[in-house]
This record gives C-alpha cells, structure tokens and sequence, in this order.
C-alpha cells in the first residue's frame, strides 16, 4: 500500500506520459474516425469559397496587394477553415463530455492541470494541420501559387490552432447547455474570423474600421499565413508573432487555471 501510494504522488517536473499520451490519442482519434466530417467537409467548404468568389467578382476584383484577388483570398480562407476546425475540436469533446456526465472520465485520472491543457491541444492542433495540409495541396494544384514562407505560415498555422483550440476549451468550460456555445460560435467566433481581413485588405477600410480590425488577434493568423503563402501583408509577421503568441499564452493560462480549479466541471 505505501508503495502504491508512493508511486501515485505528484511531484514538481513529473509528467504522467502513459495519461498524456492516452489522452492526447483519444483527441485525434475523436476527429480522425470521422474525417469526413472534420476533414474532407472543412476540404469542400473552403473550395466552394473560392470558387464563388472566383466566379462571382474574382475576374473584375483585379488584383489585391499585387496578386490577383482569389490568390489573395485563399490564404485567409484556409486559416479561417483551420480556426474553426480547431475551436469545434476542444469546445465539442469537453461539451459532449459535460452534457452525457462523463467529464468526471478525464478529471480523475491522475493528469495534471497542464497535461490536460496539452491533451486537448494536441488534437485541436492535430487537426488544424490536417486541415491547412489538404486545403494547401488543393490549393496550390488548382491555383498554381506556391509557398513563400513555410515555416512562418506553419507557425501561424500552430499558433492559430492552439489560440482558437484554447478559445474553444474556455467556451465548453463557460457554456452549460449547446445552445449556450452556439451563441458563443455565432457571435463571437465567427464574427472574428470574418471581420479579420479574410476577404480584404485592411487598406481597403476606412480609419475606423482598420483600427477596429487591428485590435482582432484573429487579424494577425490571418496576415500571417498570407506573408508565409504569398510573402504579402498589411503588418509586420513579427508584429503578428508577438501578438498572437500573447494572447494564445494568455488563453491557454486560462486554461490551465479552470482545470486546475475544476471551475465549472467538477460541479
């Protein structure tokens, strides 16, 4: 007995990796049985996007930023298509998990409040490259554009994912019944991804409207995934760095802090 109890204490730097790799694998294998839900539906969406636009105003837009305009459109839809995926990833297992009464499945296993954090991660992550991997092989076949700056748009790509992955995880935290977290997709979360410069130049608005942008995170994933596809942006990619890892670190503190005070799951 004291030896079984000896080996259950936590002690500061050890990780239980049996846990974390358990639950890490439980989160990609949630999105990976059903890809064609979480991955080839986003793959559809995004390329009706373009071609809507392509066929609708594409030809008489011209170019944008020196690229003609769906070249410039679809870096901002595949960041906005990876956001999206990655915010359902989280907020839809720990809901689900709330509303059928089995949260009490991962808060007791012995995991800590940052392996928790890291789990759920790895699959909104998880996903997000996925989904930025088909929506780019596409891309690039049917538009002819390469990549200027892989490793910028991969790290906007990560970035993007744990930011709207860590959003998604504090809304199913907040949120008590799923009608509670649509109103949270629809009014705060699309709305950020659509007012964020993915179908324009931030050039295009007016003073206030350009302000009012540049204080969206969301802005910045964007912006940078159009420097790392096109090597075009209407900020500095260090400027987007900067921001968006604040407030990813921000959000994912969050995180961490619920869990580890059980705020809203453990009652």
């Amino acid at each position: 007995m004291a030896e079984t109890i000896a080996m259950g204490t936590r002690r500061f730097g050890r990780v239980n990796w049996l846990g974390l790799y358990t639950l890490a694998a439980r989160e990609m294998y949630r999105f990976l049985s059903v890809w064609t839900q979480t991955l080839l539906a986003p793959l559809v969406t995004a390329g009706l996007f373009l071609a809507v636009f392509a066929l609708a105003i594409g030809p008489s837009r011209g170019e944008v930023m020196g690229v003609p305009f769906v070249q410039f459109l679809a870096p901002g839809i595949l960041m906005m298509t990876v956001i999206q995926n990655a915010f359902a990833n989280t907020s839809s297992s720990i809901m689900i998990a709330k509303v059928q009464g089995n949260i009490v499945d991962t808060l007791m296993p012995p995991l800590s409040p940052l392996e928790l954090v890291i789990g759920y991660m790895a699959g909104a992550i998880g996903r997000g490259l996925f989904v930025a991997g088909a929506i780019l092989a596409v891309m690039v076949l049917a538009l002819g554009s390469g990549v200027a700056h892989p490793v910028w748009m991969l790290v906007f790509v990560t970035l993007g994912a744990a930011f709207l992955g860590g959003l998604g995880i504090v809304a199913a935290i907040v949120a008590q019944k799923f009608d509670q977290m649509a109103a949270i997709t629809n009014f705060i979360i699309t709305p950020l991804s659509f007012l964020s410069g993915t179908f324009y130049s931030t050039e295009a608005l007016p003073p206030a409207m350009r302000l009012l942008t540049h204080w969206n995170p969301v802005f910045y994933l964007i912006d940078g995934v159009r420097f790392g596809m096109l090597g075009r942006s209407d900020s500095s990619p260090w400027l987007g760095l900067a921001v968006v890892s604040v407030v990813t670190a921000a959000v994912l503190a969050l995180c961490w802090l619920w869990f580890r005070r059980g705020y809203r799951l453990k009652s």
